[in-house]
């Protein structure tokens, strides 16, 4: 059912990460480690944002996506004519090292009903997504889940769970379109309760294009979705996208958003005080990312919070940034790589590892060579 597709290890690098200002001494933030999570001469990987990432401890599971290479222009170097491939790549040392897997479904014909009970790897999209028939234990110790839209222009969205760690999947099943004119799902959610969810989205604007995030909550383990509200108002000339979600407090949350328009592409933050049912912009993180690049954002073990990005204009790279005070001021640009060769690079997730470490896996592309890998930064965020 999994077959082992390459592992990977450490990159023999320990670059020390520098805030503006000179703050690189002792106790500031610190790169660690690079590793390799997947790369193939001729391939291209990608888009770990879209797909989700969990961890359990030292085990690290994240989806990506698979392709066949092709020079396609400034960034997306795929192949739309060749299949795209959805898989799975696991650590079990904190992302020392990786599995790559690739889940099938056991002995079920694509697109039948039955294929909702077997194993599948985050995006896939065979199977016609059906309502969910039981309520989802949110709680359980083993849990994922991947919320993945069917495409920009259909507007129709799904998602899948697990309860061992992502080696099989339920689903999936459709979520509901709540009223909007289209649902553009991507993997952030936050479990509250054993039946208790909230998922933040992105909406299709009134003109049925990407580009407006919001939240929505279930209570019965997600037989049902509430829509709670929009998050910032609705862009006229580009889009607000991919958001990325962390709890700061029994009723509070904090959001970080992609956006673009025309002039310019940003990060911007936005908080709620009431559990996603209002929201109030707080600032903006990263004002200038070159073509654009979703946020990853978690909550360290000290309170701060940590902002990883792909940056698109020269130096390409990853940076992050971090807030002591849930987002209303952030530090300067750390850099955590700036070896990137174009601006096909990015997409981050990132989790905190069991010694405060984060560990942000990303899709990027060096001056080697023209392939896009699946990459990993380990880094330190330092002393608060």
């Amino acid at each position: 059912m999994m077959s082992v597709l390459r592992v990977a290890g450490a990159v023999g690098l320990s670059l020390g990460a520098v805030l503006p200002g000179g703050a690189d001494g002792a106790g500031g933030p610190a790169v660690l480690r690079h590793v390799v999570v997947y790369g193939e001469a001729g391939r291209f990987a990608g888009w770990p944002a879209n797909h989700g990432m969990w961890t359990w401890g030292d085990e690290v599971l994240v989806g990506f996506s698979r392709g066949t290479y092709k020079d396609l222009g400034p960034y997306h170097h795929i192949d739309r004519e060749q299949p795209e491939e959805h898989l799975l790549a696991r650590s079990l040392d904190g992302g020392l090292s990786w599995t790559v897997e690739e889940p099938r479904p056991p002995g079920v014909l694509a697109g039948s009903a039955g294929m909702r009970h077997g194993t599948m790897p985050p995006g896939v999209a065979e199977a016609v997504p059906v309502p969910l028939d039981e309520p989802i234990d949110f709680a359980h110790p083993d849990f994922a889940m991947t919320l993945r839209m069917e495409g920009k222009d259909r507007g129709t969205s799904w998602f899948a769970y697990s309860y061992d760690r992502g080696r099989t999947w339920r689903g999936p099943f459709r979520f509901p379109p709540l009223g909007l004119p289209g649902v553009m799902a991507r993997t952030d959610y936050l479990v509250d309760g054993p039946r208790d969810c909230i998922a933040v989205l992105t909406a299709a604007k009134a003109d049925r294009l990407e580009g407006r995030p919001f939240a929505a909550r279930t209570t019965d383990g997600g037989l049902s979705w509430e829509f709670l509200s929009f998050i910032g108002p609705e862009p006229d000339r580009g889009y607000a996208i991919m958001p990325s979600t962390v709890r700061v407090g029994p009723t509070d949350l904090v959001t970080t958003v992609r956006l673009r328009d025309p002039d310019r592409a940003w990060i911007d933050c936005y908080a709620s005080r009431d559990d996603g049912r209002s929201w109030e912009f707080r600032s903006t993180p990263a004002p200038e990312i070159g073509t654009g690049n979703p946020p990853s954002l978690v909550r360290l073990p000290d309170g701060r919070l940590a902002l990883v990005y792909g940056h698109r204009d020269e130096p390409f790279g990853i940076l992050a940034r971090l807030s002591d005070d849930d987002g209303r001021t952030w530090s300067g640009p750390i850099v955590l790589r700036d070896d990137g060769g174009g601006t096909d690079l990015g997409y981050p997730r990132s989790v905190v590892r069991p010694d405060g470490s984060v560990l942000s896996v990303y899709y990027y592309n060096d001056r080697s060579g023209p392939d896009r890998y699946l990459a990993a930064t380990i880094w330190d965020p330092g002393d608060r």
